[in-house]
């Protein structure tokens, strides 16, 4: 039997640079095991081999089993793991990200902690949900007025489309039927949303809890990008589903919501989306987040980053120890 001390590690120069790996390998009801360095999907079909090295992150539906050695050769390989449900429009649990760099979460800190880069992000995410509007000179504040004024317009004419009543948005935390058939599946597409925009980001490794418009929440960031597609894709389709029947609304919903992302590719979007966000105008910073090197540096003053490995106590004076 082969154990962990008798077993050499891959090293990350062996392994598929990320941009070659398949971004997500989604896999519900089956069966996960090893066989060699590929992971095997066994169901009632019969047995599928994926190898482990093209996986950037895998994604594992409901009705998955895997067993230790299959996640065993997923570490090896610097693969992600994420527990989702039905097309990953619900989070539950993360492994590792597929980044083997940091910069997509250092560009991310950069970002939130400057107040003015922080304010244009907040209005780039604006300018992605409300296209053909100037944001260029509004405060957050009226950027937040803005926004409301136009999910109350979403509402009124996706309910008037539908030919629903709308009384405005009521939703009880934790009564998922207090509301009306409208507001039920108006919250369960909210759920999927959320669950999509977590699954991306535990995936990139970005930082959950540091938001642009969404702040005070370990899940922050997730709010920021799960609602840049509320008025695109989660309204229209919850407002459909409940003009077709006030029954199990909420079921219906997610199931419709399942359907639509998967045919339109909505997780491979999300990554582009977060990119685009984070890394614009920062062109070092995206090269090394898109080629996935497994490079580690020291800081030094200026912001000024040095290679490690090496002993710099005759350049300063003083010995490092390791």
């Amino acid at each position: 039997m082969s154990t962990v001390g008798r077993r050499g590690a891959s090293s990350p120069r062996e392994l598929t640079r990320m941009g070659d790996r398949i971004s997500f390998v989604y896999l519900e009801r089956c069966t996960l095991h090893r066989d060699d360095n590929a992971i095997t999907a066994e169901d009632a079909d019969g047995i599928t081999h994926i190898p482990s090295a093209t996986i950037g992150t895998l994604l594992l539906g409901p009705g998955t089993r895997v067993t230790h050695q299959a996640m065993s050769v997923l570490g090896d390989s610097g693969a992600g793991v994420v527990w989702v449900g039905e097309q990953g429009v619900r989070f539950y649990s993360g492994g590792r990200s597929l980044n083997r760099s940091s910069a997509l979460v250092e560009a991310q800190a950069t970002k939130w902690a400057n107040r003015r880069t922080r304010l244009e992000v907040a209005r780039q995410m604006y300018r992605m949900r409300f296209p053909g509007e100037d944001v260029a000179g509004l405060t957050r504040q009226e950027l937040l007025g803005r926004e409301g004024r136009r999910v109350k317009d979403c509402y009124r004419a996706h309910a008037e489309r539908v030919g629903l009543s709308w009384n405005g948005r009521l939703y009880q935390p934790g009564d998922f039927t207090s509301g009306d058939p409208a507001n039920q599946a108006v919250t369960a597409a909210a759920q999927c949303m959320y669950g999509i925009a977590q699954t991306t980001v535990t995936a990139l490794g970005c930082a959950p809890g540091l938001g642009f418009i969404h702040s005070g929440h370990e899940l922050a960031f997730v709010l920021d990008i799960a609602d840049l597609y509320k008025t695109e894709i989660a309204l229209p389709i919850a407002f459909d589903v409940a003009a077709e029947s006030p029954e199990d609304v909420g079921s219906r919903t997610r199931r419709a919501i399942r359907d639509h992302v998967n045919r339109v590719g909505l997780l491979r979007r999300c990554v582009e989306d977060i990119k685009r966000l984070i890394l614009a105008d920062d062109s070092a910073s995206r090269s090394v987040a898109d080629d996935d090197a497994d490079r580690v540096t020291l800081q030094s003053d200026h912001g000024i980053q040095v290679e490690s490995g090496r002993n710099y106590g005759d350049d300063y004076g003083y010995e490092v120890v390791w």
